[in-house]
């Protein structure tokens, strides 16, 4: 991958994207399916919620919730990968003279780099709320759609925080916390998905 911006993936097709992720390029990598697989289980509740209307009361505000996660989440694709990107400038930075500067450089673009998944985490863990909300209290035709919600939203997240674990791996940083904030995400997303999926057992 070149140090130049990603593709807008959002304007892409959904065969480009797949041959994109199936390439042998490392962008768009996880992170970008993660984002991406949040993305389509924000959409997956929207719909559920919009079917909803008339008989849940606050059916228009999950729509609203679920549509707001959906653009938030799926940009992240693209800056997952021109994240990574730096990651990758700064790993080919010259050992010598200065050993300590690319150390440095190459631990902060990893550090830069958790900040998107663990964002990613963030946004899946509510969209695994709400899918689970539909699921319970929604349109019995769409249930389905909503525990897939709940489900995808889930992986994404667990996905996501491992990659939060692996970017800032052994940092020595006692006082970063993001990590365990995305261990903690991940429990919350999978006891929604939990919840989901017992409507359906």
């Amino acid at each position: 991958m070149s140090d130049v911006a990603a593709p807008d993936y959002l304007r892409s097709s959904l065969g480009d994207f797949l041959d994109a992720v199936a390439s042998r390029e490392p962008a768009p990598g996880g992170g970008a399916a993660a984002a991406v697989a949040v993305a389509l289980a924000a959409g997956l509740c929207a719909m559920a919620g919009r079917f909803a209307e008339g008989r849940v009361d606050d059916a228009g505000d999950l729509v609203a919730r679920a549509e707001g996660l959906r653009a938030r989440v799926a940009p992240l694709a693209g800056e997952d990968a021109d994240a990574y990107g730096r990651v990758l400038a700064a790993l080919r930075l010259p050992r010598e003279p200065d050993r300590a500067g690319r150390a440095e450089a190459v631990r902060a673009a990893l550090s830069d780099a958790a900040d998107i998944p663990l964002s990613v985490a963030g946004i899946a863990a509510e969209v695994a709320e709400i899918g689970a909300d539909l699921a319970e209290r929604g349109n019995a035709n769409l249930r389905g759609d909503a525990v897939s919600a709940a489900a995808l939203a889930s992986a994404g997240c667990q996905a996501a925080a491992a990659l939060v674990g692996l970017n800032l791996g052994d940092s020595g940083d006692t006082g970063d916390d993001r990590a365990a904030r995305a261990r903690r995400l991940v429990a919350r997303a999978a006891a929604a998905a939990d919840r989901a999926l017992r409507v359906v057992a």
